[in-house]
């Protein structure tokens, strides 16, 4: 009997990961898509094909499905970044480019963007940013094989950083690849160059 139990709480298990997975990934979707105003828990849930009780049951409210949801994505990026091979500097710029030109970034933004209107949201989005930011900043370190101890070259990690979002920013009204592309060149070099001696 036991064992009947054990295989039967199983699938029930991993059927909750699966909706907690998909309320996530449909939760990102929309605010990139709609922004803030239109990613309700109710098209959320509609999306990711469960129930808003569903939805409910594993993000009570709003803004733990919201932070959740870029919270998530936000790691399973790092995973991928971390996952780079770091002897080619020029790729390691373009990826982290790419991090901020891609739905997640529009996401977070819309996320952002109702953080500074809401009061209950803005200390969970404040947080949520110092942390994905320090996670970036530390892979891009290791990535760039960038030796802090000299200085100047965290500045010049973070400078980096800061021009990626910029670059995300732009992106958001246009498509600016073909720019992009040159900015991503030029900000590869200027990282060669910078911590060239760093072995």
């Amino acid at each position: 009997m036991g064992v009947v139990t054990s295989t039967a709480k199983e699938p029930k298990q991993d059927r909750s990961r699966a909706t907690r997975q998909r309320l996530l990934e449909a939760a990102v979707a929309c605010l990139a898509e709609v922004g803030w105003a239109g990613s309700t828990v109710s098209v959320v849930a509609e999306r990711a094909g469960v129930s808003r009780g569903a939805a409910q049951h594993h993000f009570p409210t709003r803004e733990d499905l919201f932070t959740a949801a870029v919270e998530y994505v936000a790691e399973e990026r790092s995973q991928a970044l971390r996952a780079l091979p770091t002897q080619d500097r020029t790729a390691v710029v373009g990826a982290l480019v790419d991090l901020y030109t891609g739905p997640l970034f529009r996401a977070a933004l819309h996320l952002w963007v109702a953080a500074s209107n809401e009061d209950q949201l803005r200390p969970r989005v404040t947080e949520l940013e110092a942390k994905v930011g320090r996670e970036t900043h530390r892979i891009a370190v290791r990535l760039l094989n960038a030796d802090e101890s000299r200085p100047g070259v965290r500045e010049s990690v973070q400078g980096l950083l800061d021009m990626a979002r910029g670059l995300g920013l732009a992106n958001l009204l246009t498509d600016d690849a073909a720019r992009r592309r040159r900015v991503v060149a030029q900000w590869a070099a200027l990282i060669e160059e910078g911590l060239a001696d760093d072995g």
